[in-house]
């Protein structure tokens, strides 16, 4: 039976999901990818071990669906945007491989405001603390021996690319993080020269479309994952385009959340239209972009608390198979049914306003309990979105929404979305959405898909839409307000806190 592989690498898991050609979802399995921190706002991972456990997940998908790999008839994989994965002359990896998470380069940032309206009107974007060409001018300043031997810059999908097939290259849309031009959507050396980069041009991956296939499956490659060596690969695509992709949601007139590590908030348009709120890139299809507004401040602060604060629970219930989430929902519910003074700020591993911003809870009682502070965690995370979700429909016509994301599942916080946005927001049953929107990609490439937007599932059949309660909407609007009044009040302090730590 013909079926699909995706492979969908995040910030600290990676993953194989086996798809049949309707979308129906056979295997998937996973493995953990340690996070190396060596020194602050440094997040590295190995990338050799990143491989190795991609193989290992790809071979147990494998022997998971039951089904003789030779089913298998097109390989995609999606990966984590930004960050660096550089090889040397001889391709080999040349260190570490530098996470989105990351956060060196933010003097380097700040040290080149004066660029950010160039670089926005060039590239469609003012680059980020964890762009390529921050980082790469972070390496050139910090470590210019490693800079020196740089062969090929790659993205962290295309070093799986390239382990899976031998064949270097990225695809349209990871290639415009950073050195392309908006309005041809095409590398350009101006782009490059922004950073003082130009020396470097040569190692630019060269470009494909997101569903053309870009080699096969090696036989080194099928010896360790159990894949038919010859296996088509397409170049596949970022993840946060992909997880789009995956719900439907990479489209006009949609706004695709993803309530993740990031909070992921995006529009497709007809034409460029550039902001210092989001990132104008590129779309999967030429002649269209994929405007991004989003900041490392969505579901990673409530996985974070209840590592930190919920441990004990934590442990019984992976002890017993059950959901941590299940069992915290009975204290949420009861939460979101009483008044609170409690307000959260996400701005645990980053935020929209820059490094230096701190998370914190504000209007914390002794009778405030832990439901509470979830409450408040998630209501936090939602109105961070919101900003995001703002900004966009400040800029572009948007009719409904498209959320997706592990917390998502919880129908209390997807009602929450709909009363805090005020707009209808539809949810997907679709659990590994950037998979399968690699899986598209792959399909699309090798004739099962007329394009990697053809998606052969009926998705008013795979929703749950959510529409906002008037009453929830205005008490949500009241704290919305003010929680962006003790942004603006916290902002001047957050530097001072940050001196704290030398």
């Amino acid at each position: 039976m013909t079926s699909i592989l995706g492979i969908d690498n995040g910030l600290t898991v990676t993953k194989a999901v086996i798809f049949d050609v309707s979308g129906q979802q056979i295997a998937v399995a996973r493995r953990r990818v340690p996070q190396l921190l060596p020194e602050p706002h440094h997040v590295e991972r190995d990338m050799e071990g990143l491989w190795r456990a991609t193989a290992e997940a790809i071979a147990e998908a494998i022997q998971l669906s039951g089904r003789p790999a030779s089913d298998i008839v097109a390989v995609a994989a999606t990966a984590h945007g930004d960050g660096l994965y550089l090889l040397d002359h001889e391709n080999r990896p040349l260190g570490n491989g530098i996470l989105s998470l990351d956060g060196r380069a933010g003097a380097i940032c700040a040290a080149c405001a004066d660029r950010a309206d160039a670089a926005l009107k060039l590239t469609g974007q003012i680059p980020p603390a964890c762009s390529p060409a921050a980082l790469l001018a972070w390496v050139r300043d910090n470590e210019p021996d490693r800079f020196a031997q740089i062969g090929t810059i790659l993205a962290c999908k295309d070093w799986l690319r390239f382990c899976l097939t031998g064949s270097l290259g990225t695809d349209r849309t990871e290639a415009s993080t950073a050195f392309t031009d908006v309005q041809t959507q095409d590398y350009t050396l101006d782009a490059l020269q922004l950073f003082d980069l130009e020396n470097i041009a040569h190692a630019l991956p060269d470009i494909a479309g997101s569903a053309e296939i870009i080699g096969h499956i090696t036989a080194g490659a099928a010896g360790l994952t159990g894949l038919v060596e010859g296996t088509p690969v397409a170049a596949g695509l970022h993840d946060v385009t992909a997880s789009a992709l995956g719900i439907g949601g990479h489209k006009t007139g949609v706004v695709a959340i993803v309530a993740g590590t990031y909070s992921i908030n995006e529009v497709v348009s007809d034409a460029p239209n550039t902001d210092p709120h989001w990132l104008c890139r590129n779309a999967i299809l030429p002649g269209q972009w994929n405007n991004m507004a989003l900041s490392p401040a969505s579901a990673a602060n409530y996985d974070w608390f209840i590592e930190t604060l919920c441990q004990a629970e934590l442990a019984a219930a992976t002890a017993s198979g059950q959901s941590i989430h299940a069992a915290l929902a009975i204290e949420i519910n009861a939460a979101l049914l009483k008044p609170t003074s409690l307000i959260f700020h996400p701005y645990l591993f980053g935020s929209p306003y820059g490094p230096q911003a701190s998370a914190s809870f504000i209007g914390l009682r002794g009778w405030h309990n832990r439901g509470d502070m979830l409450r408040a965690v998630l209501e936090g995370i939602v109105f961070n979105h919101r900003t995001h979700v703002d900004a966009l429909r400040a800029g572009f016509p948007v009719q409904e929404a498209r959320l997706t994301g592990g917390v998502a599942r919880n129908p209390a916080f997807a009602q929450m979305f709909a009363d805090i946005l005020g707009m209808t927001v539809t949810t997907s049953q679709t659990e590994e959405a950037a998979a399968w929107g690699a899986a598209l990609c792959a399909g699309a490439a090798v004739g099962l898909y007329a394009s990697p937007l053809a998606d052969p599932r009926d998705m008013a059949l795979l929703g749950q839409t959510y529409t906002p309660d008037p009453a929830r909407s205005a008490a949500y609007e009241k704290r919305f307000q003010l929680y962006n009044k003790i942004t603006q009040a916290l902002a001047p302090l957050w530097p001072e806190i940050e001196a704290l730590v030398p």
